[in-house]
């Protein structure tokens, strides 16, 4: 399964204002480029470790998840440890920065990821 997930800084952040984030997700939804689609207000908070928990724990079933945010490399910082935790590979993660961007401009960032 090829999962995408938005995480959008609690919706509060100026760099995603250009956005419409739904339309973003919506956008794979309805092309089927991925299997599922999440938006989390922020996955780097105490609830962000508990949602990757709980969608890691079947991780076996998992093949590849984008989450499209900040940057790639923070994500992998703040991340990292909780995929040690549930054995979670590494390789099938990949961070793509949609700050300051319009939908049109996340949606093409998302599909060079994809």
């Amino acid at each position: 399964m090829k999962g995408l997930i938005l995480c959008v800084c609690q919706g509060t952040c100026p760099s995603f204002s250009k956005m419409n984030i739904f339309e973003v997700i919506n956008y794979f939804r309805r092309n089927k480029n991925v299997d599922f689609v999440a938006i989390h207000p922020q996955l780097c908070a105490t609830d962000g470790d508990n949602f990757w928990r709980v969608l890691l724990s079947k991780n076996d079933l998992i093949d590849k998840i984008i989450v499209a945010g900040c940057d790639p490399i923070m994500q992998k910082k703040m991340f990292s440890w909780v995929f040690k935790e549930l054995s979670f590979d590494e390789s099938k993660f990949i961070g793509v920065e949609i700050r300051n961007m319009n939908t049109e401009e996340a949606i093409k960032a998302i599909e060079k990821a994809l």
